[in-house]
């Protein structure tokens, strides 16, 4: 009954997607004004919709309905709860759902809040909303139904994919959705801008809580989903450059162009066509992401491969709305005012180069990800891989990095570098002693050594705008520039470190044997069967010393197998201090384990300074949400001013 009740809220939800749809357009005409009125409360209810649909299938999940295929297909009695709920999201039809939901309440949040811009501005953005979720409401209920019942109902599920069994993969895809709808609300605002040509900073003040929001959103599931793949697949990387990483990347990359872009025209009233095309750019990329992980066209571990019929329906979906949005943008384009101008050498020019460095790298990602598909669809097998991604990336990303260290620096409209150049003695110092300091430590290979003596001297221009200021009045926003860049300094010196320093070792021991890898002494003490919820395991317990300094901890990598489904994972243990990370790995036994009695396979790391990678996206997504609560503060106050003014004027006028 649950089931149904879900499938009913979402058939509704779809019904008023298409009433909002329709009376957002229409409300923009003479004749059908007054159905505007009702293009607000319809978003709403919508969006209430939309969750209680999510809701019920939340609760087949969690009390494990084995009548609901997808309950079947993709959890198991036995699971633990916090994986039964996350097995919701863990699969093609939930996750869309998801999507779906997220979007429906956005929507529903933006009618019920937003009052900046002009009312015909405002219904333009919500019938474009609309007609993304119907879009996405379509594909459910035609061809991805999450709610279909199953006959005859088996005695027990599938369960969920062991490796997504993992608190991180609990958390990782819901911030990325939050992220996307984001995008999917910054494109509806810049619809409804070049709908009704009112593109300008009030449009954009409205647009940059949605877009600040959704990089915040983006940068933490790109982090989590970064250490996720770390320390749960055993391999050791924080990035290989998979097509479902790029598929978080690349919006990514896009919103942290669309963001420094519609910042200039809210606050300088410049660039404005230049936002709009960002913000079509940024949803399409979200777009083409959700292709590729859930077109069949993909295999990876949360990539959910389905038949083609589905992939094709994705694909025309992308193709109405990415090429729709582009054809509107070609025909009122040119009714997009100018704005104002800048010189060359001023805060705004260094945020439009940085731009354009960004969408350079985003190309280079896009390209990298889509062509093995297209050869492959000719006949051919290529692998695109580190050795295209990184050099081709780093061509953009060094001037981008060293213009980041200036830009902030500089004033708005015009400035002069002779002025800038006093404040960047200090940074150009800590870059070359940076660089000497490698070459004295034993060197690097090219691209970390440029990361590492970059990453010195951006960390000490990141906080250079607070110079001579009262730290206690700084605005909220100006923190957020400030920690966020300064976060980027900290990952990057964490990748180039990792990079250049790490040591690997694979070793076969015996136990009461040691080894060596760094700085460390690792011995293994023992290897016993372990048990758990749903999964039996050998663990080794491990004996590690710093040095010299004589204490010892223990440390317990796992070799585990689930039953449901049937499947082999490495558990990591990891063991963090100040200077970096040690990270371990329980292979099998060894090949002549049976006459060498007992010799366990151990693959070890030493990675000094890499959990800075995480430290550093972490200070990112803070300096984003400082901003946008000081943003939001902001305003506030604003609306708190207009009021007054208002009811000022209205009591003059009695």
């Amino acid at each position: 009954m649950i089931a149904e009740l879900g499938l009913a809220a979402l058939w509704l939800a779809a019904a008023l997607a298409a009433l909002q749809l329709v009376a957002g357009v229409l409300g923009l005409t003479v004749r059908g004004a007054s159905l505007g009125d009702a293009v607000r409360p319809v978003a709403i209810v919508q969006g209430l919709l939309a969750l209680l649909a999510f809701a019920c299938l939340v609760y087949v999940f969690a009390v494990t309905d084995l009548s609901v295929k997808l309950v079947a297909l993709n959890s198991h009695s036995m699971k633990p709860l916090i994986y039964k709920i996350a097995g919701t999201w863990g699969n093609h039809e939930g996750s869309m759902l998801l999507w779906v939901t997220v979007m429906g309440l956005g929507g529903g949040f933006v009618a019920l809040v937003e009052r900046r811009l002009p009312e015909r501005t405002m219904l333009a953005t919500l019938a474009g909303q609309a007609f993304v979720s119907l879009g996405f409401y379509g594909f459910l209920l035609i061809a991805s139904n999450p709610f279909e019942r199953l006959s005859p109902v088996p005695a027990e599920g599938n369960g969920l994919n062991p490796l997504l069994q993992d608190l991180g993969l609990a958390f990782h895809p819901p911030t990325l959705y939050l992220g996307y709808v984001g995008l999917s609300i910054a494109f509806s605002f810049a619809i409804g801008a070049l709908v009704t040509r009112e593109v300008g900073p009030a449009f954009a003040r409205a647009m940059r809580p949605w877009v600040l929001g959704a990089w915040i959103f983006l940068t933490i599931g790109i982090t989590a989903g970064s250490y996720w793949a770390y320390y749960e697949l055993g391999w050791g990387g924080w990035w290989f450059w998979d097509p479902v990483e790029n598929a978080s990347l690349m919006p990514w990359l896009a919103a942290t162009a669309l963001l420094h872009s519609v910042s200039v025209l809210a606050s300088r009233d410049a660039l404005r066509a230049w936002t709009i095309m960002l913000g079509v750019i940024a949803f399409s990329m979200s777009m083409i992401g959700t292709f590729l992980v859930r077109s069949g066209i993909l295999t990876s571990v949360h990539a959910f491969a389905v038949d083609p019929q589905r992939g094709t329906f994705i694909l025309v979906l992308l193709a109405i709305y990415i090429g729709g949005a582009l054809a509107l943008f070609g025909l009122r384009a040119g009714t997009v005012a100018e704005g104002e101008r800048f010189a060359p050498v001023s805060r705004e020019a260094a945020l439009v180069f940085n731009n354009v460095m960004l969408c350079a790298i985003l190309g280079i990602v896009l390209f990298g990800t889509l062509y093995p598909l297209l050869a492959e669809a000719m006949g051919a097998k290529v692998s695109v891989g580190p050795p295209y991604f990184n050099p081709m990336s780093a061509l953009f990303a060094v001037p981008m990095l060293v213009v980041l260290m200036v830009g902030p620096l500089l004033r708005w409209r015009r400035d002069t570098f002779a002025r800038v150049g006093r404040l960047l003695v200090i940074p150009a110092m800590l870059v070359i002693a940076a660089g000497i300091l490698v070459v004295v430590i034993g060197g690097a290979p090219l691209l970390p050594f440029i990361g590492l003596v970059l990453a010195a001297g951006l960390a000490w221009a990141s906080v250079l705008p607070l110079k001579g200021r009262n730290l206690r009045r700084v605005p909220l926003p100006v923190w957020g520039m400030v920690i966020a860049h300064f976060g980027i300094a900290v990952s990057l010196f964490g990748m180039s470190s990792e990079s250049a320093f790490s040591i690997e070792k694979l070793v076969a021991l015996r136990a009461g044997e040691v080894t060596q890898v760094g700085p460390w002494d690792v011995k293994l003490d023992s290897v016993e069967p372990v048990a758990g919820p749903n999964w039996t395991a050998l663990e080794a317990r491990l004996l590690v010393r710093y040095g010299d300094d004589g204490k010892v901890t223990q440390m317990l990598p796992q070799a585990r197998g689930f039953w449901a489904p049937p499947q082999q994972t490495s558990e990591s243990a990891l063991l963090t201090r100040w200077n970096g990370q040690l990270y371990t790995v329980l292979g099998g036994e060894a090949p002549a384990a049976r006459q060498a009695g007992d010799r366990w396979q151990l693959r070890l790391w030493w990675k000094p300074f890499a959990p800075l990678i995480w430290g550093g996206g972490l200070l990112i997504a803070l300096g984003g949400v400082l901003a946008l609560l000081g943003r939001a503060a902001a305003d506030l106050k604003r609306i708190s001013v207009k009021d007054k003014i208002a009811s000022r004027r209205e009591r003059q006028g009695r």
